[in-house]
């Protein structure tokens, strides 16, 4: 190799360094894990927005073995790499959404339930917030608050 070539090929090692370093890609490909598609597979199907807890709970039927923990890590990875969302909630407790695409959320206050509303986006709102910004943004979320028809019926 001459030493030009060398230069370039130590070029091309540092910028993909800083890329991955700066969040630009991924550090290391992703390995299949069945444990972590289980995971998933319970979020699409499922409407009930739930808790680290709760998906704990359905996915060990099936992997007797899996720790809290395992379960806690492959939310927080899936929601990373936009496979899942995750959303903190007014009871300190963090739910997740195998729904995707931009959609909103009502949560109750009194009963605690997380739900999706069916809504248009609004995707104006990120031009708007833009115009007296001096980022770019890329995506909004929102979730309404109040009392759900079933609390209302209680009271």
């Amino acid at each position: 190799m001459t030493f030009f070539s060398e230069s370039i090929n130590i070029i091309v090692i540092i910028i993909v360094i800083i890329y991955v370093t700066k969040g630009g890609g991924p550090l290391a490909v992703l390995k299949y894990s069945r444990q972590r598609e289980a995971i998933k597979e319970y979020l699409i199907h499922t409407n009930e927005h739930p808790t680290a807890d709760t998906v704990y709970m359905h996915v060990k039927q099936e992997f007797p073995n899996i720790s809290l923990g395992t379960v806690y890590r492959n939310l927080n990875l899936l929601a990373d790499i936009g496979e899942a969302i995750k959303i903190s909630t007014a009871d300190g407790r963090d739910r997740f959404d195998g729904r995707t695409q931009p959609h909103y959320h009502f949560y109750c206050k009194e009963c605690g339930c997380l739900r999706d509303l069916d809504l248009e986006t609004m995707e104006r709102i990120n031009e708007l917030a833009g115009k007296n910004f001096d980022g770019m943004i890329e995506s909004h979320s929102i979730t309404f608050y109040g009392k759900c028809g079933d609390c209302i019926k209680k009271s």
